[in-house]
């Protein structure tokens, strides 16, 4: 058995150990890439630590304690309460708001994980406020990064058609844009109405303390956890006496809202890590007021920190060893054109949701060259399709922007919308790849 298939063996037993034993599956990943990077790859501790995400572990370590000190001082639920007042008191409208802000970040150059890491937690307060599903939240704000994500000023965008440039392969930056714009916004338009979206409409207006407005109906409860097809969602209709009143704003509101557009300036306006700027901010702020963040730290992701992690020193193992090379090249090998390519969208969808997206796609076009050289598929239609593919899936709570609305999340059960998490994202990955391949590969696009 080559080394290769051994560690993909050994990630699946990962996977069914975690599921069946309810063991932090990071832990589980952390010794299995120590196991197999040293018995089967020959690796030293560096080499294992080599995969070790050390930027996605001062992001969601940064971003949660900032956040959690707005949460203490209220900062949070003056933002809710802002959200209400914009759109008039319609709570349904709000995962569109987060939808369209996020695509807007990322249409204009902000790294998808940097316009997650500002956006998540904001909605994500908003949807336990008000009893959405957080599943439909989260979807609705990385669903909309990856909206705007190749645009041709964006970083993706950017990346993608430079990869495609220097293959001298066909090109349409426009094209490229609105297949993941469109397919984005398809996605998103499902996930609401499959999360409990449509009887968010059904409800009244809230007003700005929260109760059933002149529509005369109550806040919904939305689908309070489910959506996937694996869990049920719960249908109840319920009131929100506790929906925030106005919040004051007080010297630490000003200064954590303050924060938040420094933050916001710094990684969008000065490309500055969002990790290490959330956790400067932090450091201020609770150094200024000790009271409102004596709690913060404790409450940073630490599970799924150690989760997220664990899983992407693994994934670094495989790729030091060439386990996804390997795959890839087995694939650009096969003889038939059209076989070949719904396999390489395949596998980055696959390899996306735990790895850098763009990463794989750097890999993945060049693997392609080959047979789109024979003229059989257009090569438009092709880098189109693997841009879709490798980037819906980002859902997946192993993806950074999966890892950060997990972290995000307030007020939730982590491990049961993990595993939600985890079944949407393995919904994505079954089913977009060969919708992608059939509406943009099959009638030759380029």
């Amino acid at each position: 058995m080559s080394p290769e298939l051994v560690s993909i063996l050994v990630l699946a037993v990962v996977f069914v150990i975690a599921t069946t034993r309810s063991v932090n599956m990071g832990a589980l990943a952390f010794a299995a890439a120590f196991g197999v990077g040293t018995l089967v790859a020959g690796l030293d501790a560096d080499g294992v630590f080599a995969g070790f995400p050390g930027d996605l572990f001062v992001v969601l370590v940064g971003v949660t304690y900032l956040f959690a000190i707005a949460r203490a001082n209220g900062t949070t639920d003056w933002l809710v309460h802002a959200a209400v007042r914009l759109v008039r008191g319609r709570v349904a409208l709000i995962p569109w708001v987060m939808f369209a802000l996020t695509g807007a970040l990322t249409a204009i150059g902000a790294v998808s994980p940097a316009a997650v890491a500002i956006v998540a937690p904001i909605a994500l307060s908003f949807a336990a406020r008000y009893r959405i599903s957080p599943l439909l939240m989260g979807a609705m704000v990385v669903h909309g990064a990856q909206a705007g994500g190749f645009s041709p000023i964006s970083i993706y965008g950017s990346i993608v058609n430079g990869i495609v440039e220097r293959e001298k392969l066909p090109g349409s930056e426009i094209t490229l844009f609105l297949a993941s714009l469109l397919a984005n916004l398809l996605i998103a338009a499902v996930v609401f109405v499959a999360c409990g979206g449509v009887r968010l409409w059904s409800q009244g207006a809230v007003d700005d303390s929260g109760s059933a407005g002149a529509g005369g109906g109550s806040v919904t409860s939305g689908a309070g956890s489910g959506g996937t097809g694996t869990a049920s969602a719960p249908t109840a209709v319920a009131t929100r006496p506790d929906a925030p009143a106005a919040v004051p704003l007080t010297a630490p509101v000003v200064a954590t809202l303050v924060s938040l557009v420094a933050l916001v300036v710094a990684v969008l306006g000065f490309d500055l890590d969002a990790g290490l700027t959330a956790i400067t901010l932090a450091v201020v702020l609770s150094t200024v007021w000790p009271d409102d963040s004596r709690t913060a730290v404790g409450q940073i992701a630490w599970p799924t920190v150690l989760l997220i992690c664990g899983v992407l020193t693994y994934v670094g193992v495989l790729d030091e060893m060439g386990t996804i090379t390997w795959a890839g090249e087995g694939v650009g090998g096969i003889g038939v054109p059209l076989l070949a390519a719904v396999l390489l969208c395949y596998i980055g969808a696959i390899v996306s949701a735990f790895a850098s997206s763009v990463g794989i796609m750097g890999a993945l076009i060049p693997l392609a060259v080959p047979f789109l050289a024979q003229g059989e598929i257009g090569a438009v239609g092709m880098v189109a399709a693997l841009a879709v593919s490798a980037t819906v899936v980002d859902v997946s709570p192993f993806s950074t922007n999966g890892a950060l609305v997990l972290a995000a999340a307030p007020d939730v059960d982590r491990e049961r919308f993990f595993r939600q998490l985890m079944a949407y994202g393995g919904i994505v990955v079954a089913a977009v790849p060969a919708v992608a391949w059939l509406v943009m590969v099959v009638p030759g696009w380029g």
